[in-house]
C-alpha cells in the first residue's frame, strides 16, 4: 500500500465513498480509503436509502437538498443507473398540531429553496388512494424533490468516479492504531501496514465510539437496531407500471408511525419504533464476528405501528410479507451527524454518528472536502458540528436521549421544544430554590436553565405549541416586571475562560476583530474566519494588561475551548483556562437593579465609580471574589455577578428575599429582540460577516496608541475590506409585524413585490411592544426605516415594517443611566 497521502479516509460505507468522492471533486487526487472489509459492507448495505428534506432548518435543509443535487450528478457522470427515484413524500396531518407545523415549515422551505408545497384532504386522495380517507385528515405536505436510491449503488458508484480521478482504495485493510506525527501529520498503522496523511478522516459507522477511543474521544453516538418490511407483490402497482404510471410518493402518517414506499412491486413498510421498544447495539464495542449480517425481526416492537397501518392503508394486510431486514445503524442525541473538526485534535476530522448515512452522505462529503482543501465548507456546519456537545455527554446519557429522540421522530415538533430523557443531570446549587418558585426548565450544554415560571411548582407544566399557551402571561409579568422594575435571570451555564501570560494581550488583539478594552473595561468583540463569518462571540472583560475573563454563549463550551487552543501561540506565553464549571453567573437588570445590588456590595454603583461597560470585583452579601460586570443582555440597567459556583444558592436566595422576581430565557429571548442584539448561530454565524449583521461597530480596523493611529490585524480584516469595497451584500434589519396568534420563528422568507428577497434569522413576539419582531436578511437596498415588506408565516404573508435601530430603547439610554 502507499506510504502517504494527503488525506486517508478510514471507512468504506457510503459516507466513506462520498467524502472520498467529494475529495476529488474539489482537486485532490492524493487520497485514501481505508475499509476493513469490502465497501457498503456496514450500515449501507441494508439502509432503506431514503432522501428526506423536511427539516425546520435553513442550513440542513440546504445540506440534505443538495445530497440529492449531488447523487443526480454521479448518476449522469456515470452514465448508468444507481437507483435514484425522485418520487416525491408525502406527509400527512391528522391534528391541528401537525397541521400547524406543515404551516409553519412552508415558509422555511421557500427560503432555503426546498421544492414543496401544501395539499389537501382531497389531493391526497388522489396522490396515494392506498391510503384511507379519514375526516381526521387536516391536509398533507408534498415534497416533489424526495425520494430514495440504491444505497449500494450510489456507493459503488462515488468509489468508481473517485477511483477514475486518481484516488485509491483498500479494501480489507483495517485501521488498527493512529499516532500524531512531530510535523503535524497522521501515521495510521494497518492490518497491510503503515500510511502518513496531512488529514485523516473518520467515517467508521457502526464502529464509531470504539475507533474515536483510540484517540482519546468520547463521541456521543450510539448504533439502533431499526427494521423494515418488504411485502409480496401487490397487483395495483404492478398494474401502474405497466401502464407507465409513476410510482405513488412515499407515504409518512403520524397515526401509524412510519413510511410507506413501493419497492420492485411490493410495499416497503418502515416503522419508527417507540422509546419503551427501541434496541440499542453495541454501546462499547462492536461483536468481532459481526460483519454484513442482519438480526433477527422482532415485530413486537412495531406491533402496534403495523396495526394502524393496516387500518390506514388496508392493502398492507392484503399482501403476504416476503423479507424482514433489521440492522444497526448510527444515532445522535439530536439525530444529527457529527461532522467536522474533531476536538483536541488538527487535522482530524468526524463524518460519524449518521443518522440516515444514505441521506447525509453526499452533502457531508462535499462539506468536509472543501473544508479540508479550501479551508472552509460551503455552508455554516455548526449544527453538524461534533464540537457542539459538551463533555456532558457521557455513554448511559447519550444512550437515554437517543431512545428519546428516535422515540419521538414522528411527533409533531414545536417551536423551542424540550425533551426531558436524562434529566435534571446538570444543576446548581439555586436549582430547588427556583424549582420551588415554578421555574419551567429548559436545556443548555446539559444543565437545568430556566425557561419561564409559573405561579407554583404544581402549575410548572411544559407547554408547547406554534399558538399562545398558559406560559404567555407569565411571561408577559416577567417582561414588564423587568422593564418596569427589575428582574434577575440564572445562568450560570455560560461559558467561561481566563486568558494570562505575558502574551496575553498580543494575542488576543492578533485575533479578536474588536481592539482590546482598558483595564476594568469590557467589549463585545468577534472572533472571524479567514472569510470574514463570525466563528464566536466573546465579551472580554480586562483586570490587568495581561488578565483577560472571556465570556460566551454557554453551548460554545468546547467549540469556544477548541477553537481557541488551536490558534494559541506555542511559545508558552499564554495560559488559557475553562472556569465555566468553577464560575455561576446571575444577571439583574432592570430600572431599580442599581438600588437592589447596593444592599448586598459596598461597591460604589454609581455611573460616576461605576460606569456602563466596566467591571470590578468585590462581595456580594456573604460571598467573596465576586465578578461584577454592567452589562445585560435586556437593554437595561443590569449588572452580571460572575461568581465562584459554590455562592450560587446564597446569591439566589438574597434576591429572592429581597423581592426581586426571576424571568426565564423565554423573557429573556423577547428583550433581547426587543434591543435588536444578535444571537449566536442565529445572526452571529460562521457564513454571516460582520458587516452583514450590522455589526461594523465592534471591527476596529486601527486603534490609537500613545496618540498614534495603527493599523490592526487580525483574523478575517482581509475578507472584511474586499467585501466593503465590493459592497452588495445583504444586510440586517430589524422587522416589525402583527402578531395573529402564530409569531414568527425563525427562517422564514422575506418577500416584496411577490418575490423571495430575504430570510428572517430570528424572531417572535414583543411581550413589551405587544407585537412581532423578526430580524432578516435583505439587500441593502432594502434597509431603510419604513421599507415594507412581508413575511410569510403560517400560511400567510404577513405586513412587516423595516424600524430604525431596534422596538426599545434605542439610543440605549436605560443602560447608561
Amino acid at each position: 500500500m502507499k506510504s502517504h497521502a494527503k488525506v486517508v479516509v478510514v471507512g468504506g460505507g457510503c459516507v466513506g465513498a462520498s467524502i472520498l468522492y467529494g475529495l476529488t471533486e474539489h482537486g485532490c487526487n492524493d487520497a485514501v480509503m481505508l475499509e476493513r472489509t469490502t465497501l457498503t459492507s456496514g450500515s449501507t448495505w441494508h439502509a432503506a436509502g431514503l432522501l428526506v428534506t423536511f427539516v425546520r432548518s435553513h442550513n440542513v435543509s440546504k445540506m440534505t437538498l443538495e445530497t440529492i443535487r449531488i447523487y443526480s450528478e454521479v448518476e449522469e457522470k456515470l452514465g448508468a443507473s444507481v437507483g435514484l427515484r425522485k418520487v416525491g413524500q408525502l406527509r400527512v396531518a391528522n391534528t391541528p398540531e401537525r397541521w400547524d407545523e406543515f404551516q409553519s415549515y412552508l415558509s422555511v422551505a421557500e427560503a432555503a429553496d426546498v421544492p414543496c408545497r401544501l395539499v389537501t384532504p382531497e389531493e391526497i386522495a388522489e396522490l396515494h388512494p392506498l391510503l384511507n380517507q379519514s375526516d381526521s385528515i387536516q391536509g398533507g405536505i408534498l415534497h416533489t424533490e424526495d425520494g430514495y436510491v440504491n444505497p449500494a449503488d450510489i456507493t459503488q458508484a462515488m468509489a468508481k468516479l473517485a477511483r477514475d480521478a486518481g484516488a485509491t482504495i483498500y479494501q480489507n485493510t483495517e485501521a488498527q492504531s493512529y499516532e500524531k506525527l512531530e510535523n503535524g501529520h497522521w501515521k495510521v498503522t494497518t492490518n497491510q501496514g503503515e500510511i502518513t496523511c496531512e488529514h485523516l478522516i473518520f467515517a467508521t459507522g457502526n464502529y464509531a465510539r470504539e475507533n474515536a477511543r483510540r484517540v482519546g474521544i468520547d463521541l456521543p453516538c450510539i448504533p439502533i437496531l431499526h427494521q423494515y418490511w418488504t411485502t409480496e407483490t401487490v397487483p395495483m402497482l404492478v398494474d401502474r407500471k405497466k401502464q407507465g404510471l409513476p410510482e405513488f410518493p412515499i407515504l409518512r402518517d403520524e397515526d401509524y408511525g412510519a413510511y410507506l414506499r413501493e419497492d420492485t412491486g411490493g410495499i416497503q413498510f418502515g416503522p419508527y419504533e417507540f422509546e419503551k421498544d427501541l434496541k440499542l447495539f453495541a454501546e462499547d464495542r462492536v461483536p468481532p464476528t459481526f460483519g454484513a449480517d442482519l438480526l433477527p425481526e422482532d415485530f413486537e416492537a412495531v406491533e402496534t405501528q403495523w396495526e394502524r397501518a393496516i387500518e390506514r392503508v388496508p392493502m398492507l394486510g392484503e399482501v403476504g410479507i416476503k423479507a424482514n431486514t433489521r440492522g444497526p445503524f448510527q444515532m445522535t442525541p439530536d439525530e444529527l451527524p457529527l461532522a467536522g473538526p474533531a476536538p483536541g485534535h488538527d487535522n482530524l476530522w468526524l463524518a460519524e454518528g449518521m443518522p440516515g448515512g444514505i441521506l447525509w452522505g453526499g452533502t457531508v462529503g462535499n462539506q468536509l472536502a472543501q473544508w479540508i482543501l479550501k479551508g472552509a465548507p460551503g455552508i455554516d456546519m455548526s449544527e453538524l458540528d461534533p464540537r457542539r456537545f459538551g463533555d456532558f455527554a457521557s455513554k448511559r446519557w447519550t444512550m437515554k436521549k437517543v431512545r428519546e429522540t428516535w422515540g419521538t421522530h414522528m411527533h409533531a415538533h414545536f417551536p423551542g421544544e424540550d425533551f426531558y430523557s436524562a434529566r435534571p443531570m446538570r444543576t446548581v446549587g439555586s436549582y430547588d430554590l427556583l424549582t420551588e418558585k415554578g421555574a419551567v426548565w429548559t436545556l443548555y450544554n446539559g444543565y437545568e436553565f430556566p425557561k419561564w415560571f409559573a405561579p407554583s411548582p404544581e402549575e410548572a407544566i411544559p407547554a408547547h405549541s406554534f399558538r399562545r399557551t398558559y406560559a404567555w402571561d407569565h411571561v408577559e409579568a416577567e417582561v414588564q416586571t423587568t422593564r418596569d422594575e427589575a428582574g434577575f435571570i440564572e445562568m450560570s451555564p455560560m461559558t467561561k475562560f481566563t486568558v494570562r501570560g505575558s502574551g496575553a494581550a498580543t494575542w488576543l488583539d492578533s485575533i479578536m476583530a474588536n481592539k482590546l478594552p482598558k483595564v476594568g473595561r469590557m467589549t463585545l468583540s468577534l472572533l472571524l474566519n479567514e472569510r470574514g463569518g463570525m466563528d464566536g462571540e466573546y465579551t472580554i472583560v480586562r483586570y490587568a494588561e495581561n488578565d483577560f475573563y472571556l465570556v460566551s454563549t454557554p453551548n460554545g463550551q468546547v467549540y469556544n475551548w477548541d477553537q481557541l487552543s488551536k490558534l494559541m501561540p506555542k511559545d508558552g506565553s499564554v495560559v488559557m483556562e475553562d472556569i465555566s464549571e468553577q464560575m455561576g453567573v446571575v444577571a439583574l437588570a432592570g430600572p431599580k437593579s442599581r438600588e437592589i445590588l447596593q444592599q448586598f456590595t459596598d461597591n460604589d454603583l454609581s455611573n460616576e465609580a461605576f460606569p456602563w461597560l466596566s467591571a470590578q470585583k468585590g462581595e456580594f452579601g456573604f460571598a467573596k471574589g465576586v465578578h461584577l460586570l454592567r452589562v445585560s443582555y435586556t437593554g437595561e440597567l443590569g449588572w452580571e455577578l460572575h461568581h465562584p459556583v459554590n455562592y450560587n444558592r446564597h446569591i439566589v436566595e438574597q434576591l429572592l428575599k429581597a423581592g426581586v422576581r426571576p424571568f426565564g430565557a423565554l423573557a429573556l429571548e423577547s428583550m433581547r429582540l426587543e434591543k435588536s442584539y444578535r444571537a449566536i448561530n442565529r445572526e452571529i454565524c460562521k457564513d454571516m460577516t460582520p458587516y452583514e449583521a450590522d455589526l461594523g461597530r465592534f471591527v476596529a480596523m486601527t486603534e490609537k496608541v500613545q496618540g498614534v493611529v495603527r493599523e490592526r490585524n487580525f483574523i478575517g480584516k482581509e475578507a472584511l475590506l474586499k467585501q466593503k469595497e465590493e459592497g452588495g451584500y445583504n444586510t440586517l434589519v430589524t422587522l416589525k409585524l402583527p402578531f395573529c396568534d402564530t409569531s414568527v420563528i425563525a427562517y422564514e422568507a422575506v418577500y416584496q413585490d411577490g418575490e423571495i428577497v430575504g430570510r428572517v434569522t430570528s424572531g417572535g413576539f414583543s411581550y413589551y411592544c405587544q407585537h412581532d419582531i423578526a430580524m432578516a436578511l435583505v439587500p441593502q437596498e432594502l434597509t431603510a426605516p419604513g421599507t415594507q415588506m412581508q413575511v410569510k408565516i403560517h400560511g400567510e404573508l404577513r405586513d412587516a415594517e423595516v424600524i430604525d435601530t431596534c422596538a426599545v430603547d434605542p439610543t440605549s439610554a436605560r443602560a447608561r443611566a
